[in-house]
């Protein structure tokens, strides 16, 4: 295992896709250098189809790049099986999508107990303390259609933490909630992190959002593709 101060280290990293109608492959990611400390938190701004997504993806090993390296916590996750990745996901990455992802038929609670399922860490106890620390404790027992959409976020960023991981993506947390609760979202997602020393890495289109943060990445900056997409 590498000992070393960064969390996340991008290395090379190079992603294509399949165009419609047997238009080739289109290159939308060519990073060459991106990292993250232990405990650092950044943002990344980019306009839509820029590639945010799609880094994420790769960082959290639910996509495989067609090369490169990416390197959490000293463990390279693209050298893993798809199995392992699953693994490594759910004992070190926690995850906000955009659209929440909760499932409709479990309660908030349960919905939070399901971060830690896979995972290594079973501290269902830890479900309600985060159900606490982001003021829903009295919400524990609703369903999601029955939460505001603030709520539903909230409740998906204690599913995010309940594993305990060392790094947290955010995927436009604040892109679906009012200016007032954005604010808030936003302002819970540090917190959190800062308190766990959990790694933090957001991505948005809103130059708002990200001036919150020390660190700020431009990914027409570091993914070269943006620059030129290269088609093949």
């Amino acid at each position: 295992m590498t000992q070393t101060s960064a969390m996340l280290q991008v290395t090379d990293l190079v992603k294509s896709f399949d165009q419609p109608s047997g238009g080739g492959t289109l290159t939308v990611l060519d990073v060459s250098k991106f990292n993250i400390d232990k405990g650092e938190q950044v943002a990344l701004i980019g306009q839509s189809g820029g590639g945010k997504t799609t880094l994420l993806h790769l960082i959290a090993g639910l996509l495989v790049p067609d090369s490169g390296s990416i390197n959490i916590g000293g463990h390279e996750t693209t050298k893993l099986s798809e199995q392992g990745r699953d693994r490594f996901r759910a004992g070190a990455i926690g995850y906000v999508f955009q659209t929440f992802n909760l499932l409709p038929a479990f309660s908030a609670i349960e919905n939070v107990k399901l971060g830690m399922t896979f995972g290594r860490n079973r501290e269902f106890s830890r479900a309600e303390e985060l159900l606490g620390r982001v003021g829903l404790s009295d919400r524990a027992g609703y369903r999601p259609g029955q939460l505001s959409v603030g709520q539903q976020q909230r409740v998906a960023i204690a599913r995010s933490l309940a594993g305990r991981p060392r790094i947290l993506l955010a995927d436009e947390p604040t892109a679906n909630v009012d200016p007032a609760s954005a604010e808030s979202v936003l302002e819970l997602i540090r917190t959190t992190c800062r308190e766990e020393n959990v790694s933090l890495l957001m991505v948005t289109h809103d130059m708002g959002v990200a001036s919150k943060f020390d660190r700020i990445e431009r990914l027409d900056e570091i993914n070269r593709a943006f620059a030129s997409p290269t088609t093949a």
